[in-house]
């Protein structure tokens, strides 16, 4: 097995202070109370009913997110993944990964460059920024990542995963005849290419995959749609496989940043642009995974502070670190 952690792993660090203290910080501070006052329910049943009216509108905001970045620019390689993650390095030959909300592919590329016995399956509401990631892994000059690199369009917690990752058949683990469950629809997410080294391996489906990353995905979706996103990663994962989560942690600085009028929901804001995020805490995290059929491995709070050079000013980032297994 081929194996390459670049230095930027090594360095990686995630205690420079700790989550309590900066927690009594924020709350002994007047000016961010509105970050904790309890969201009023009636304007929160509004924000619900027209999210249901509307279900297709957050994903909308984030395709023109990416379309305003699709440089590709915006988005740094997280190389910081594979030693947070060791098991993406030390898998086993034929892996497979599904790189949900996927991006520009700077979770996908690192993954790809650290072993090369691990296959991506990395989807993502935006189809303009699906070939930007195409682009990205393309300019490596590695025949191999672009072989082990499968790109789809997908919206998950509306529409759920393809059947191709895991037909009903799989899902429900009986012992029935396999058949064919792509679609006409299948075949416009997935290029032909891709399609034809999947149907090589099943005659229906990949069969499951033995990771999932969910990287800074979570927080875009609704709150009252994060139980359903987070069982649709669990259907399509296999028995003893595992979930990588990384996202936004409560009193990260960017949440300091939201005004009072950006708040639509608890923990919950939404930018001008229409894209949002919410911030988690641990036990938040703890319950919508475990309430989905997950076993909690790793759970915990990364604080890093880092320094704004133009600025020449401090600023302590939280995210929460998170690896769930499905029961075998």
């Amino acid at each position: 097995m081929s194996v390459c952690v670049p230095a930027e792993a090594e360095e990686y660090h995630s205690k420079d202070f700790e989550w309590e203290t900066l927690k009594q910080k924020i709350e002994d501070d007047p000016s961010l109370q509105h970050h904790l006052l309890p969201f009023h329910s009636l304007q929160q049943h509004e924000e619900e009913e027209e999210e249901e009216e509307e279900p297709e509108k957050d994903s909308d905001a984030w395709k023109k997110f990416h379309s305003r970045h699709s440089s590709g620019k915006f988005f740094k390689e997280r190389r910081y993944l594979l030693k947070e993650f060791p098991e993406l390095v030390s898998c086993g030959e034929s892996s497979k990964l599904l790189e949900v909300g996927c991006g520009n592919g700077s979770t996908a590329l690192p993954i790809l460059r650290g072993n090369e016995n691990i296959n991506v399956y990395a989807c993502d509401c935006s189809s303009e920024i699906l070939e930007r990631a195409k682009e990205f892994v393309g300019a490596v000059d590695l025949a191999s990542l672009k072989e082990r690199f499968h790109p789809f369009h997908c919206d998950f917690c509306t529409t759920g995963f393809p059947e191709w990752l895991a037909c009903d058949s799989c899902q429900e683990s009986c012992p029935q005849k396999q058949h064919d469950c792509f679609s006409v629809s299948d075949v416009k997410e997935i290029d032909r290419l891709n399609l034809m080294s999947l149907s090589r391996e099943s005659s229906c489906c990949i069969g499951r995959v033995d990771f999932i990353t969910l990287i800074f995905t979570l927080s875009a979706v609704p709150l009252q749609k994060m139980p359903t996103a987070i069982k649709e990663c669990y259907s399509v994962l296999k028995p003893g496989g595992l979930l990588f989560f990384r996202d936004y942690g409560l009193y990260d600085m960017t949440m300091l940043r939201f005004n009072p009028e950006q708040r639509v929901g608890f923990r919950e804001y939404m930018r001008s642009d229409g894209t949002r995020s919410y911030f988690f805490s641990i036990d938040t995290v703890r319950n919508l995974f475990l309430g989905a059929g997950f076993i909690e491995v790793e759970l915990e709070y990364c604080c890093v502070k880092s320094v704004n050079r133009r600025k020449g000013k401090s600023m302590e980032r939280v995210w929460v670190h998170g690896k769930f297994q499905k029961p075998f």
